[in-house]
């Protein structure tokens, strides 16, 4: 894998990459990273890059170094703006799933009038189609809006975190509204999932990002395939 050569240094990048593999579960609780050579093989950076990545994540808590022993996952939930409530990913995480992603495609769409898209965007916005994985199998497909300025690189986000490539654009969500509703699979959503037409109704989860001053950061529509696993929100009190 190549990182991409951008404003973001390039041990921020592995750092992240290596977060977001964890908090999906392919790098689980109690198990070890892969090793430095190994990280530095795949990402095409040096030693110096693994090891500024790796010290982060040690300080973030999410890594312990051991000498002769490697280094190991000691944690796999992030900080969540959303209060005490815990992310899907992470619930199916603890629950000990993995969770893959891929991206679909990513550009400039060219939204129709009447659209949801059209009303908080305007004609044109950046639009990025994704899909997660549960245990190797498609899970969930999503679509997000995001401002048409933003013009987000396809190679950028294959390997990046959306948000965290966000945060790097200035764009920090503080505030989201979820709707969520029972409706038929768009024929494309359908053909991602693998579905058949008998299983064409899903879980609908419509999300609206904001940011400190109220501006919509991000809109997006993901449909769940909740044959496979429902929809579960766990609260700590």
């Amino acid at each position: 894998m190549k990182l991409v050569r951008n404003n973001s240094p390039l041990y921020i990048q592995v750092m992240n990459i290596i977060k977001d593999r964890i908090l999906h579960g392919v790098y689980p609780v109690d198990a070890n990273i892969p090793s430095e050579p190994l990280l530095e093989q795949e990402f095409q950076v040096s030693k110096i890059t693994v090891r500024n990545a790796i010290k982060a994540l040690v300080q973030e808590g999410y890594l312990e170094t051991s000498s002769g022993k490697g280094t190991r996952v000691i944690r796999n939930t992030s900080s969540s703006k959303l209060s005490k409530l815990k992310r899907f990913t992470e619930v199916l995480v603890e629950e000990g799933h993995q969770i893959g992603k891929q991206l679909l495609r990513a550009g400039l769409s060219n939204n129709e009038e009447g659209t949801e898209p059209y009303r908080l965007f305007g004609p044109q916005a950046l639009k990025i189609d994704r899909l997660y994985l549960l245990n190797g199998t498609p899970y969930i497909h999503y679509t997000h809006y995001l401002p048409a300025k933003l013009h987000g690189s396809a190679d950028v986000l294959r390997i990046q975190s959306l948000y965290d490539w966000l945060e790097e654009q200035g764009f920090v969500p503080e505030h989201y509204r979820d709707e969520f509703a029972v409706s038929p699979a768009p024929d494309e959503v359908q053909e991602a999932l693998g579905m058949t037409a008998g299983q064409a109704i899903v879980l609908k989860r419509s999300r609206f990002a904001y940011g400190p001053d109220d501006d919509l950061i991000e809109y997006s529509v993901g449909f769940y395939n909740t044959d496979m696993h429902p929809y579960v929100v766990n609260y700590d009190v």
